[in-house]
C-alpha cells in the first residue's frame, strides 16, 4: 500500500487543491536522483540505510534518541544538489525561488516514487517512510522504518509553517 500525505503550502505548490496538478518533473527525473536510486538501499542489522552509506550502523542509535533518527540523519540528502535550480546566495544563506522549489517537490516525489521500487524488492519486507521538505533554503528527501512510536516528522504536516512538506508512506503487503 503507498500512503501519501502533503500539508497545505505542499498541495497549494503542486497545485492539488485547485485541481490542476500535473505532478511530473519537467523532463522527467533528474539524472542525479536515477543515479542515487540505482545504488540500492539495504538493512545493516536493525537499520535500513543506502547500500553506500559509511554510516556506522553497527552503533545504531549512537547519540540518535532512537532507531529511526538515525536512519533518516543517515539517509537525507539535498535534492538540489541533483536537480538543476537556480540557488542564488543572499547574506551569506542560499535562497531557492518558489518556482524552484516546486520544481525540486516533483522531482522529490518522483524520486520516492522510484525509491518505492526499492523497498517492495527488500527481503524481508518492510514498512518505510519517504519524508520530503521544500523551502526558500533547500529540499531534502530521507528515509526510515515505521516504528511504532517513532517519527521523523511532525505528525501534523501543516505545523511546518516554512516548508512544502509530503510524506509517502510504502508498506508491502503483509508489514502493516
Amino acid at each position: 500500500m503507498l500512503s501519501l500525505t502533503m500539508n497545505d503550502a505542499a498541495a497549494d505548490m503542486l497545485g492539488v487543491l485547485s485541481g490542476r496538478a500535473d505532478l511530473e518533473p519537467p523532463g522527467g527525473l533528474a539524472a542525479g536522483l536515477r543515479e542515487r536510486a540505482s545504488r540500492g538501499i539495504v538493512r545493516r542489522g536493525k537499520v535500513l540505510t543506502w547500500a553506500s552509506s559509511t554510516g556506522g550502523a553497527a552503533g545504531a542509535p549512537s547519540f540518535f534518541k532512537d532507531l529511526t533518527a538515525w536512519e533518516c540523519s543517515d539517509s537525507s540528502f539535498h535534492l538540489e544538489d541533483a536537480v538543476p535550480v537556480d540557488v542564488r546566495t543572499v547574506d551569506d544563506a542560499p535562497m531557492i525561488n518558489e518556482a524552484d522549489q516546486r520544481i525540486l517537490l516533483l522531482h522529490g516525489l518522483a524520486f520516492a516514487f522510484e525509491f518505492s521500487r526499492l523497498v517492495y524488492a527488500l527481503d524481508p519486507p518492510s514498512p518505510v517512510r519517504c519524508i520530503l521538505g521544500a523551502n526558500d533554503s533547500n529540499a531534502t528527501f530521507r528515509f526510515h522504518q515505521i516504528r511504532p512510536g517513532q517519527f521523523g516528522h511532525a505528525p501534523d504536516l501543516d505545523t511546518y509553517r516554512l516548508d512544502k512538506m509530503i510524506v509517502l508512506d510504502v508498506e508491502p503487503a503483509g508489514t502493516r
